[in-house]
C-alpha cells in the first residue's frame, strides 16, 4: 500500500503548525546531537533554554571536550537523568580524541561531528533512535527516529496492541515505521511525525480523531481503539529509599569589622556509579532500610523526592557547629559557593527551603 497520501496529509499538518525550534533550523550535527541528548527525558519548553546555554559556552565538539565533567554536569544540573550529561561528554572526548592526529598534521582543519549511522551508534548515550534521528536531521539519510510520539502515532496508525517498551514490540514498531519511512525525505518525514505526535496525536485525544487529517489512513481510527493505545509494559514497582541528611553550618566572624560573618558548610560527592546522582554533590548523607534517623537539630526539613523507579523520603538536619566536624569524604566550603557544584534536584529543593544568610 503506497504512502503518498499519509505524506501529503501529514506534510501539510507540519507546515501549518509545526514549532520553530533553532536545532530545526540547522544541519549543524553538533547542535542537532545536542538537541538530541538533552531532549531525551526532557520536554522541549525546558530543554531549549538548557540548549541555548550549552551552545553558548561549548559551540562545538572540540570546547565541549576539553570542559571539565563538574562543568557539564554543573550545566546540566535540574535536568536529572545525569547519565545523558555524562555520555555527552565523554562521547565529545571520544571524536576528539579520534580525530587529534589528523588535526595535528595539518589533514583536517577542525573536528568533524560522525556522519554515518554507524559511526554515531558507536558514541556512548547514543541508541538507536538518538543515531537515526541525527543521521536523518543532520545529514538526510534514511533512517527513522523513534521517540515516545513516534511510537504513539504508530500505534495508532497500524492499530498495535504490542507493548511498544519491550523487545518483542520495539522490533516489531521498528519495522512498522520503517515501511512508512519517506526515504526520499527522511528529515521531513521524521520531523513530521514527532510533531504530530507530541502536538496533535497527543496520550489524550479529546475531539482530534474527529478532525484528524490522517483519520483515513489510521487503523485504530477505523476500529475506534485509539484512545487505548500504546500499550505499556507493567510499570516494576517503585522503591523507597530513606536517606537522612546532616547540613552542618559554621558561622566565622569576617575579618573586616563591618562585614558580616562567613558560613561555611560540608559537602561530598557521591562516588557509587550504580547508584542515583553519580558525581553530584550533596551534604553528608545516612541511608536507612525504613524510617528517617532520629536525630536532635537546629532545624528539620522533611521532602519526598520521587524518581522515575524509587522515592525518596529525605530529612535535612541543620547543625550549628563552632567548628567543622572531620567526616570522611567530606569537604569544607562557603556556603555561597554552593552554586559553584553540580548538586540534586533533592538538594536544590532543600535549598531553596533552607535560606540561609549571614548573620551580622
Amino acid at each position: 500500500m503506497s504512502n503518498s497520501l499519509l505524506y501529503s496529509h501529514l506534510y501539510e499538518w507540519y507546515e501549518t503548525n509545526h514549532r520553530s525550534l533553532p536545532w530545526r533550523e540547522t544541519d549543524d550535527p553538533y547542535a542537532i546531537w545536542l538537541s538530541e541528548i538533552i531532549l531525551q527525558q526532557t520536554r522541549v519548553l525546558q530543554g531549549l533554554e538548557y540548549w541555548r546555554r550549552f551552545m553558548a559556552r561549548w559551540p562545538n565538539v572540540e570546547s565541549l571536550a576539553a570542559a571539565d565533567e563538574s562543568e557539564v554536569l554543573r550545566e546540566w544540573q535540574g535536568l536529572g537523568y545525569y547519565s545523558r550529561a555524562r555520555n555527552l561528554h565523554k562521547a565529545a572526548i571520544q571524536i576528539v580524541e579520534s580525530q587529534k592526529s589528523k588535526v595535528e598534521r595539518g589533514e583536517i582543519a577542525t573536528y568533524h561531528f560522525p556522519n554515518t549511522y554507524e559511526e554515531l551508534r558507536a558514541l556512548p548515550g547514543v541508541g538507536e533512535y538518538t543515531a537515526g534521528a541525527i543521521a536523518s536531521f543532520a545529514y538526510n539519510l534514511p533512517y527513522p527516529a523513534m521517540d515516545g510520539n513516534v511510537y504513539r502515532v504508530v500505534a495508532r496508525l497500524r492499530d498495535i496492541d504490542e507493548a511498544f517498551d519491550t523487545s518483542a514490540g520495539k522490533k516489531l514498531f521498528h519495522k512498522q515505521i520503517e515501511s512508512l519511512l519517506d526515504c526520499d525525505h527522511p528529515r521531513l518525514f521524521n520531523s513530521a511525525i514527532m510533531e504530530f505526535g507530541a502536538l496533535y496525536c497527543t496520550p489524550s485525544l479529546g475531539d482530534n480523531c474527529a478532525q484528524c487529517p490522517l483519520q483515513m489512513q489510521c487503523a485504530s481510527y477505523q476500529h475506534g481503539t485509539a484512545e487505548m493505545l500504546p500499550v505499556r509494559k507493567a510499570r516494576p514497582k517503585i522503591r523507597d529509599r530513606w536517606f537522612t541528611y546532616h547540613v552542618y553550618v559554621s558561622y566565622q566572624q569576617s575579618t573586616v569589622s563591618d562585614q558580616p560573618s562567613d558560613v561555611f558548610t560540608l559537602i561530598r560527592r557521591r562516588e557509587n556509579p550504580k547508584d542515583i546522582w553519580y558525581h553530584l554533590y550533596e551534604f553528608p548523607c545516612e541511608e536507612t532500610q525504613s524510617e528517617r534517623l532520629k536525630v536532635n537539630g537546629e532545624r528539620i526539613i522533611d521532602l519526598t523526592h520521587v524518581l522515575s523507579h524509587q522515592k525518596i523520603h529525605a530529612r535535612f538536619i541543620i547543625h550549628k557547629e563552632q567548628q567543622m566536624p572531620e567526616l570522611p569524604g567530606t569537604m569544607v566550603i562557603r556556603w555561597d559557593e554552593l552554586n559553584d557544584y553540580a548538586l540534586s534536584r533533592l538538594t536544590l529543593r532543600a535549598l531553596d527551603t533552607l535560606r540561609l544568610t549571614p548573620r551580622n
